[in-house]
């Protein structure tokens, strides 16, 4: 398919690159304000995997502080989130960096959100498609409900993207997410942002959602 594997890829490095330019000076203040306000630390990585379940560290904005309880273990991130980090999240700034995930060809702009390593073995065979395609900043399952959702109908979302991956497609997720951003409709919240971990899926239920 030439657009999966030739026009796609070449958009999401123009694209990704102009918007790091556009965004720079956006991407240069929330730099200096987190600077400050985590003690001097801007940026979270963290391993994740992408196409083929090959692993990659992807950069974000970092939003939450590293304190722990008293036997050393990080705090619920509910009690690590910042004030800093809380605006950061609601205008989804934390999401800017990965345009250089984007740039370095570890992710595209849309596609199934990089979740984590130890989700891997609790996948079943049908959610495991997710990971035919690279992930992306935003996909489907985001504009479809993100957070509000459950994980296996987010898992759903993301597969019927990878079945139905098309330019036209790519072009409504990426407005219908510029407009979730300004309209600040669904993007953040204490009480929706913090979700529980994946524990597997029992059954699957394929229902090949499609909006």
């Amino acid at each position: 398919m030439i657009y999966k594997t030739v026009i796609k890829p070449f958009f999401d490095i123009i694209i990704a690159s102009i918007g790091f330019i556009l965004l720079f000076p956006l991407f240069l203040s929330t730099w200096i304000v987190l600077l400050f306000k985590n003690n001097g630390k801007a940026f979270f990585y963290q391993e994740r995997p992408g196409k083929d379940e090959r692993i990659f560290k992807i950069i974000k904005f970092k939003t939450m502080n590293d304190k722990t309880d008293s036997n050393g273990a990080l705090l619920p991130p509910s009690e690590r989130l910042t004030k800093a980090g809380i605006f950061v999240r609601k205008y989804s700034l934390d999401e800017i960096p990965q345009l250089l995930n984007v740039i370095k060809g570890d992710m595209s702009l849309i596609g199934p959100r990089p979740l984590l390593i130890r989700y891997l073995p609790r996948y079943n065979d049908f959610q495991k498609q997710r990971h035919n395609i690279k992930p992306g900043i935003t996909g489907w399952a985001q504009v479809n409900g993100r957070n509000a959702i459950s994980w296996e109908q987010k898992f759903e979302y993301d597969v019927w993207y990878v079945h139905h991956m098309s330019l036209l497609l790519d072009i409504k997720i990426l407005f219908r997410t510029i407009y979730k951003v300004f309209k600040k409709d669904g993007i953040y919240s204490v009480d929706n942002d913090i979700v529980p971990d994946f524990m597997g899926t029992e059954t699957k239920e394929s229902n090949q959602n499609g909006n």
